[in-house]
C-alpha cells in the first residue's frame, strides 16, 4: 500500500502542499511515446493495409472512437519507414484549401505597407535633382519613371505560404508519405467530394503562386522548418501517400468518394480482445475470472448493446482499479460510473 491514496492528492481544503504527482499512463506521456508496438490489428486489417498500399488508394477506417483507427498509421510508418506522420484533424470548419496549403493574404498586404512607408521616409539618394536656374533635371533620365521603380518594394511571398499536410504529403519524394487524415466523418458534407480530384489526380496548383512573377519559390511544409521549391505554382507527387482517413460512423460518404478508398469496418471488441488489448498497453495480465474481468466483460457487453463507449475509457479504469490502493467497494464502483460515463450524455 503506497503512503497516498489514489485520491489524496486534491483534498478540497484550500491547505497549500506540493506532494510528487503520480507517474502518468504510459498513453499520457507527454512527449508522446510511439504506441505503434502495442497495437494489434485485427482479422483483415492488414490486408485492407497492404490493399491500399499495393492500389495506392486511401484506407478508410471506421470503427468506435479509441478502438485504434488512429494508432495503426504509427505502426505502418514505423515498420516501413515513411518518416513522421502528417496529421490532419478535420473539424466542421475544415476546407480542402486549407490542407492543401495557408496563405496570409493580410498580412502580406501589411509587410507590402511597412515596405513602401520605410521607402518614402528614407533620404533621396538616386542622384537626382533639379536645376534652380531652368527648372530642369540637372541629370538628364532617359526614363525618369526609373527611380521609382528601382525604389518598389520587393514582393516576397514565400514568408506568407505554407503548405499543409495534405499538400505537404502531395509533394515529389522517392518514397510515399503517411498523412492522417482524421475522423474525416466530422467534416461539412461537400468536403469528401471536395477531395475527389486531388485524390485521384494527386496534384494541386495554388493559385497564388500561378499569378506569381516569379516562377520558382520556396516554401515551408507544415509544422517544419524544411521548404520546398514550388514551380509556377504546381505540385504533383511522384508517391501517391500513404493515406488514412478514421471515421466514427458518424456521417455516410457519398458513392463517388468510397470508391476511390479501401474500406475496412472495426468489429465491436469481445472480452477477450479488450483483455489482450489492455494488457499490452499495461504490460499486466487481465485473468478470464475476478473483478477487473468483470469490468472488461461489463464494458464489452455495453458495447455490444450499442452504447457510445471509447477504448481509452477502458484504460483509464483499468489503470486506477489496478493500482494497490485502489478503492474498494461503494467506492469503487463510484469511480467506475465515473470513467466509464457513455459518451453521449453530457
Amino acid at each position: 500500500m503506497s503512503e497516498t491514496a489514489w485520491n489524496d492528492f486534491y483534498r478540497g481544503d484550500g491547505v497549500r502542499r506540493a506532494p510528487r504527482l503520480p507517474d502518468p499512463p504510459p498513453w499520457r506521456t507527454f512527449p508522446r511515446r510511439p504506441m505503434s508496438t502495442t497495437f494489434q490489428p485485427p482479422p483483415g486489417l492488414r490486408d485492407a493495409v497492404n490493399a491500399a498500399l499495393w492500389l495506392r488508394r486511401p484506407l478508410l477506417v471506421t470503427g468506435l472512437p479509441g478502438s485504434g483507427k488512429s494508432t495503426l498509421i504509427e505502426q505502418v510508418t514505423a515498420e516501413l519507414d515513411f518518416g513522421p506522420v502528417l496529421r490532419w484533424h478535420v473539424t466542421s470548419r475544415s476546407t480542402l484549401t486549407d490542407a492543401l496549403y495557408q496563405y496570409d493574404a493580410l498580412g502580406r498586404i501589411y509587410a507590402q505597407r511597412l515596405d513602401a512607408a520605410r521607402m518614402a521616409a528614407a533620404p533621396d539618394d538616386t542622384g537626382t535633382g533639379t536645376d534652380t536656374e531652368t527648372g530642369t533635371d540637372a541629370d538628364t533620365d532617359p526614363d525618369p519613371d526609373a527611380p521609382r521603380r528601382a525604389a518598389k518594394p520587393a514582393d516576397d511571398i514565400a514568408p506568407f505560404l505554407r503548405l499543409g499536410p495534405l499538400g505537404s504529403a502531395l509533394l515529389p519524394s522517392d518514397r510515399p508519405r503517411a498523412l492522417l487524415i482524421d475522423e474525416i466523418d466530422k467534416s461539412d458534407l461537400d468536403l469528401p467530394s471536395d477531395l475527389l480530384d486531388v485524390l485521384e489526380r494527386g496534384e494541386f496548383e495554388i493559385p497564388e503562386l500561378v499569378r506569381h512573377e516569379q516562377d520558382e519559390v520556396r516554401i515551408r511544409l507544415h509544422r517544419s522548418d524544411e521548404t520546398a521549391t514550388v514551380v509556377k505554382g504546381q505540385i504533383a507527387c511522384t508517391q501517391f501517400p500513404f493515406i488514412v482517413m478514421t471515421s466514427n460512423g458518424e456521417q455516410d460518404f457519398p458513392a463517388p468518394f468510397l470508391r476511390r478508398c479501401v474500406r475496412y469496418t472495426m468489429e465491436r471488441p469481445t472480452a477477450n480482445t479488450l483483455r489482450a488489448l489492455v494488457g499490452a498497453h499495461l504490460s499486466i495480465d487481465i485473468p478470464e475470472a475476478g473483478p477487473m474481468a468483470e469490468v472488461v466483460q461489463g464494458f464489452a457487453d455495453r458495447i455490444a448493446a450499442g452504447e457510445s463507449l471509447a477504448f481509452d475509457q477502458l484504460l483509464n479504469t483499468v489503470f486506477l482499479l489496478s493500482r494497490e490502493d485502489a478503492p474498494q467497494g461503494p467506492a469503487r464502483t463510484a469511480l467506475i460510473d465515473l470513467l466509464l460515463s457513455e459518451l453521449s450524455r453530457a
